[in-house]
């Protein structure tokens, strides 16, 4: 009997994750900051690590409160209390960790709130194919089946299939100049690759201010809306 057998390639091969882009996250003690920091935290940000304001791979992530549930609602105050767990975190080029090591021992002024940065952290991008943005730029007044018209060509522009979308309530980043008017975003069935690269590019405009960046979920029921 002839026979021919790789079992090798029955197999599927292991995805192995890039580590081009990774998430930073640094340890903190701050009592508290004001609620509407995306402008005040960047700006602190820049001053520290200079470089940060150019790279456009880079991604402020909000500090986020723990009465803030999923992202969906955020609290309607003056201040964020923050808890002793709670991280500063960036997303980075691998290339700039040994700067964004400077960070380390700083304290910046968000707002006039002393932001006091402890050592880090980093992460690599999931894999998983279910990711949630609390911000995504939209225009102002537009409808929700608007916005999910537009995501989906962006994502096109991106070769990202669009399976499953699922929008949140509208929101909004204050901006010194102008208002911001955003929507949160769940995407689901995400190939791995499509994952990773949605992570590392972000969707839309104003990473900094923590807008575009994708963070992953277990399932959809994690962030859908009460």
């Amino acid at each position: 009997m002839n026979m021919f057998w790789n079992e090798e390639d029955e197999k599927e091969q292991e995805f192995q994750v890039p580590e081009s882009v990774v998430d930073v996250s640094y340890s903190l003690s701050c009592k508290c900051i004001p609620n509407e920091h995306a402008y005040l935290l960047a700006e602190a940000l820049y001053k520290a690590l200079p470089w940060l304001a150019d790279e456009e791979l880079a991604g402020i992530h909000p500090v986020y409160g723990a009465e803030s549930g999923n992202g969906w609602e955020r609290p309607d105050t003056e201040l964020l209390f923050l808890s002793r767990r709670q991280k500063l975190t960036l997303r980075l080029p691998a290339g700039r960790l040994d700067e964004a090591s400077q960070l380390v021992g700083q304290t910046l002024d968000v707002g006039g709130y002393e932001l006091s940065v402890g050592k880090f952290t980093t992460r690599p991008l999931s894999v998983l194919p279910t990711l949630f943005a609390r911000n995504i730029v939209a225009r102002e007044n537009q409808s929700e089946n608007e916005f999910l018209l537009d995501v989906a060509e962006q994502l096109k522009q991106m070769d990202i299939k669009v399976n499953k979308m699922l929008c949140g309530k509208p929101g909004r980043v204050e901006l010194p100049d102008q208002t911001l008017f955003t929507r949160s975003l769940m995407l689901a069935d995400l190939e791995k690759t499509e994952s990773i690269r949605l992570q590392e590019l972000g969707l839309g405009p104003a990473r900094h201010y923590g807008c575009g960046l994708f963070l992953p979920q277990k399932g959809i029921t994690a962030v859908q809306p009460d």
